[in-house]
């Protein structure tokens, strides 16, 4: 009986292998086998943004800049001070009421140029700084070309009282719309008459409103 029940345990015990190894058999159940991932199922989003997206992607052609003395729409671009050569010289005109000092800008840039408006003109004296006064003629835009130059006129009192007056002792100029200003000597008169009550003794007119020197 011992030995019966040993061979019924030994059948039942390869009878369980079998069944397992038929089960091992069977495709795609292999345990440990690994998982393909399907091909184009995860797409990664393209550097700088996909397209249609409105960001440009890398490699894509920068904005051109205008180019220099342009605005970019085929206009010169305005006069800078670093882009001129100014001086000043006497013309005043004898019987003339005020006398006239002349300003010349000279445009050496090498490109065209606009100059429209009033420079910031200030006369140094022995009694400080005296900002002159626009005249209030109209302003004009215009170009100046390169190697040529624009005028505008200083006029001012001529001391006729007989003493010192305020000695002037230099001109200071600066274009329209610029900051940097450029310092002369002055070509004028030497003295401005002692004048009492407000308001500049000194007047300037626009760009262009004077011609003395030859263009």
């Amino acid at each position: 009986m011992r030995v019966s029940k040993l061979a019924f345990a030994a059948l039942a015990v390869a009878a369980a292998l079998s069944l397992t190894a038929c089960e091992d058999d069977e495709p795609g159940t292999a345990q440990g086998a690994p998982v393909a991932t399907p091909t184009g199922s995860a797409t990664a989003s393209p550097t700088g943004g996909g397209q249609g997206s409105g960001a440009p992607g890398k490699g894509s052609a920068s904005p051109t800049a205008a180019p220099t003395g342009s605005t970019g729409g085929g206009k010169a671009a305005r006069c800078r001070t670093t882009d001129l050569t100014i001086t000043a010289a006497d013309r005043t005109i004898t019987g003339d009421a005020e006398n006239t000092v002349v300003v010349e800008l000279k445009n050496h840039s090498g490109k065209d140029c606009t100059l429209a408006g009033y420079a910031g003109v200030d006369l140094k004296t022995t009694a400080g700084t005296i900002s002159a006064k626009r005249s209030g003629e109209p302003v004009v835009s215009g170009v100046v070309a390169n190697g040529k130059s624009t005028y505008f006129g200083i006029s001012y009192p001529a001391n006729t009282s007989g003493g010192t007056g305020i000695r002037i002792t230099g001109l200071v100029v600066t274009p329209p719309d610029e900051t940097q200003p450029v310092t002369l000597p002055w070509p004028g008169a030497g003295s401005l008459p002692v004048t009492e009550g407000g308001g500049s003794p000194v007047k300037i007119g626009p760009m262009g409103s004077a011609g003395q020197g030859g263009q």
